[in-house]
């Protein structure tokens, strides 16, 4: 609806002075200490939102293994793109029943059906009375994930600003004339009480950008491709990754995945730059796959990858994240000698925060540190064989600090980036030809 307006806010954030200290006195009250001011606001409460009578034209069959997301039919209130928002709905309040009228049959849950709570999905119990193919109806209340602010008003006074409701990327709170964003307010399903991760001081108004004394590094990693770029010869760029690349999900994506975003800013800053973008992504596979993939396949990769005979490579694998230095050595080494041998230069793009258990996190405040191997070892490797590096990472690390709880940038409520994300990656990607 509003996909570019928190990139608005961020850039008209006033930097503050000071940040502001926020501490709990209650629930749901919060008070706040700016510039020796105290105050204190009251937090509303997530609003829960009651569905009636939803039609489904079927239940699929239970399914115990995978993901939660994935064991059943999801309720659409809490739809996450082709995912569900974890701990969306309220389970106690799910009926589901055969109809929409008075004589309706309640059907039971772990007899008929199995509902997975916290995903929010139903699967159909062979034994149960849910026939295969047949329609049924749901009852249920969830609540949509929000992003409030606390603010000083033009008059000198606290506030609290609501933000937009959705079931997996809530908008932060619009600000009123003469507002200044002190904090935001991560309300994030059906929680019981405010507790100190929900709170999220703003810390700094954007992502530091680091001064160049010199050439601009890929002046130095990226030779030929500055030369084209300048010079206006032909460039072809290979997008090279997983669904992040495929990028297919974020609104109006020929102009807003992270490759198209990036070869945007590329011609600004080059304006005789003659760029062909290509993109080549397997969605939900990584590197391995690519390789295992026979000749004639449609992911084979010497065919689809190094036949391309690309002038540039940047690749973006989140799906990688399991990899330990020595695979990322033992791989990555040999997709450089390939890439070599073709003339082809190179970006490796570090991967974005995805779901914080996913990344063995259990807080989306504090952590500026990629704890993962995976992105340790891609500085590593790109450090000692002089490669091209966008860490994207580091971007997303810092967002806590200004008062983005990283999850609410995912449309499937997990690792798909929406359009502000896919913007962290074009950022990374420009600072190497600031």
């Amino acid at each position: 609806m509003k996909q570019l307006s928190l990139l608005m806010m961020m850039s008209s954030i006033a930097l503050l002075a000071q940040p502001a200290k926020l501490t709990l006195v209650d629930d749901w009250k919060v008070q706040v200490e700016y510039k020796g001011k105290l105050g204190v606001v009251d937090i509303s409460q997530p609003s829960p939102f009651t569905v009636k009578n939803e039609r489904y034209d079927q239940m699929a069959d239970y399914r115990a293994a995978g993901g939660g997301w994935t064991r059943g039919t999801a309720l659409r209130g809490v739809k996450a793109q082709e995912c569900t928002t974890r701990y969306a709905l309220k389970p106690e309040t799910l009926v589901i029943k055969s109809s929409d009228k008075a004589d309706a049959v309640i059907f039971e849950d772990g007899k008929d059906y199995q509902l997975t709570p916290d995903w929010a999905t139903v699967g159909r119990l062979p034994d149960g009375r849910i026939q295969p193919n047949q329609p049924f109806f749901a009852d249920y209340i969830y609540v949509k994930l929000r992003i409030d602010a606390i603010v000083l008003t033009k008059s000198g006074d606290y506030a609290v600003r609501l933000g937009i409701p959705h079931p997996a990327n809530p908008e932060q709170a619009e600000l009123q004339d003469g507002d200044t964003r002190l904090a935001n307010i991560w309300l994030k399903g059906d929680i019981k009480k405010l507790t100190d991760e929900n709170l999220f001081p703003i810390l700094e108004n954007e992502y530091p950008e680091k001064e160049l004394s010199g050439p601009n590094p890929a002046h130095k990693l990226l030779p030929k491709t500055i030369k084209k770029l300048e010079s206006g010869e032909p460039i072809k760029i290979l997008a090279w990754g997983d669904s992040v690349t495929v990028g297919t999900f974020v609104p109006d994506w020929e102009k807003n995945r992270w490759q198209n975003q990036f070869v945007t800013r590329l011609k600004a800053r080059y304006p005789r730059a003659n760029i062909e973008l290509v993109t080549e992504a397997w969605g939900g596979r990584n590197t391995d796959s690519y390789l295992a993939e026979p000749q004639g396949s449609r992911y084979n990769y010497q065919e689809k990858v190094l036949g391309q005979k690309p002038d540039l490579i940047v690749s973006e694998f989140v799906n990688d994240s399991g990899f330990n230095q020595e695979k990322v050595d033992r791989q990555y080494g040999r997709f450089l000698k390939d890439f070599k041998e073709i003339g082809a230069e190179w970006i490796i793009l570090t991967p974005h925060y995805v779901r914080p258990d996913w990344m063995g996190l259990n807080s989306e405040k504090n952590i500026d540190e990629d704890p993962r191997p995976y992105v340790h070892a891609l500085r590593k490797f790109a450090q000692e064989n002089q490669v091209a590096l966008a860490d994207a990472s580091l971007r997303y690390g810092r967002l806590w600090r200004q008062g983005i709880p990283h999850s609410s940038l995912m449309m499937n409520a997990i690792n798909h980036p929406n359009t502000l994300g896919m913007k962290l990656f074009a950022d990374a990607l420009m600072e190497l030809f600031k």
